[in-house]
């Protein structure tokens, strides 16, 4: 599909789903949109055969034993157009999924903590060319790594980084902080095992401080790295606020949105409304998952976070409207487009074999949509999740979406492909693109 023109992707699509229309039962539950915002009117549509794709297509994985299920919302031009559940919160008890089921999401914390940082830049007390160190004193004297490999004796050799570590680094994920996704790099191995997630405790403030004692793999402002650049981020917020990051996300968006389900992992008693997380055993069927990466007792900058769809949809669309949305405006327009410039122009994810993506602040943006795999446009935004959800905002078509499963992917089955597949089909299918 790489570089394939629209009409070409839903050839493929359509004709690829088709037969599975005829083996289904009828389409997913069609449940109820959320209002839409006073004074719009949608004025596109998802078509018929997009719709029918998406629901074929998700009611046959979970059919097939591949996820638990899937929830979806489309908005067009601030207006929610389609919606979308299919399969089950919890196999074992039969519960069905809902458009309000919780579910873990990942990654999807990092634009939270972005546009928290940059809510902060706007009054003055963040800066982006603010030294890491200032807040960090464990970053300020950061080494840079100068082999990926041990020496004689079995330490890194280093030498001082020529430049200091930045706010604006962390935000770019171009902080040199670990650990990235190579494979066979001793380094990397070793920001793995020593990562905020392998410590024995503490907060996070605690356990980003451990991580200023690793080499760094890149010059700070050079090389755009996945790592725990949000999570430094986060420590960063706390320190310059006094305040958790939790209370600095419900403060600054989760109250002006109106985002009533999300939350920091809540404890065990209260995860009634929350989907299992699923992973695939060596027979290749569905178990809960040992979630080895929980936050029972902390709260991370880049992870972590329980949301319901609606409440990430309401985030979207503030940024899809410049910052506001029905009202509360959590950044000014001229704040949120510089988070959408090309900071950091090529090389995002390209270690995964994907290609055509920078990066802004926060996030992941198309820069090249020809050498994109999805139908998309140069200037969409996005990011994901580890357990299979995503979001997406297309400011060129007006298209925003949202789109949620629980799967932890494994050797026995990679991260779910049809949450990126949903996404491609409500492109494709957008009325008036033929």
């Amino acid at each position: 599909l790489r570089g394939a023109p629209l009409s070409s992707f839903k050839k493929i699509v359509v004709g690829s789903l088709f037969l599975c229309l005829a083996a289904c039962s009828g389409e997913s539950d069609q449940l109820p949109v959320p209002p839409a915002a006073n004074g719009l009117s949608a004025a596109a549509e998802l078509s018929w055969w997009s719709r029918s794709a998406m629901n074929t297509l998700c009611r046959f994985t979970v059919w097939r034993g591949a996820s638990s299920g899937f929830i979806a919302m489309f908005s067009h031009d601030g207006v929610p157009i389609h919606s979308m559940v299919c399969g089950y919160q919890d196999i074992a008890s039969g519960r069905p999924m809902t458009l309000d089921t919780q579910m873990r999401i990942a990654s999807m914390t990092k634009p939270i903590t972005a546009v928290a940082a940059m809510s902060l830049i706007e009054e003055g007390r963040l800066g982006l060319d603010d030294r890491v160190g200032n807040y960090l004193p464990a970053f300020e004297s950061s080494v840079l790594a100068t082999d990926n490999e041990r020496d004689a004796s079995g330490e890194f050799p280093t030498r001082p980084a020529s430049n200091p570590m930045l706010v604006r680094h962390l935000l770019m994920f171009a902080s040199g902080v670990g650990p990235g996704r190579e494979k066979d790099s001793v380094l990397v191995d070793y920001w793995n095992d020593n990562g905020i997630y392998r410590q024995p405790g503490g907060d996070l403030s605690s356990r980003v401080a451990a991580l200023g004692s690793l080499p760094l793999l890149e010059e700070p402002g050079t090389s755009w790295r996945y790592g725990f650049s949000a999570d430094v981020l986060g420590a960063v917020l706390e320190k310059a606020t006094g305040q958790p990051l939790a209370e600095i996300f419900q403060e600054r968006i989760f109250t002006p949105l109106g985002m009533d389900n999300t939350r920091f992992l809540p404890p065990p008693e209260q995860r009634s409304r929350m989907a299992t997380v699923y992973i695939t055993n060596e027979s290749g069927e569905l178990e809960p998952s040992p979630l080895r990466f929980d936050n029972n007792n902390w709260a991370p900058g880049g992870s972590g976070l329980v949301s319901a769809l609606p409440d990430y949809m309401r985030f979207a669309l503030m940024l899809w409207n410049g910052g506001e949305y029905r009202g509360a405006r959590v950044l000014e327009r001229e704040t949120l487009d510089n988070m959408l410039q090309l900071h950091v122009p090529e090389g995002v994810l390209l270690r995964e074999g994907i290609e055509g993506l920078g990066w802004g602040l926060g996030w992941s943006i198309v820069a090249d949509a020809e050498a994109s795999v999805m139908p998309d446009n140069n200037g969409d935004f996005w990011w994901s999740g580890f357990y299979g959800t995503t979001f997406f905002v297309s400011p060129d078509t007006g298209l925003t979406g949202v789109i949620m499963s629980q799967l932890e992917p494994n050797e026995h089955a990679p991260r779910p492909i049809e949450v990126f597949l949903i996404q491609g089909l409500a492109h494709a299918g957008l009325s008036g693109r033929g």
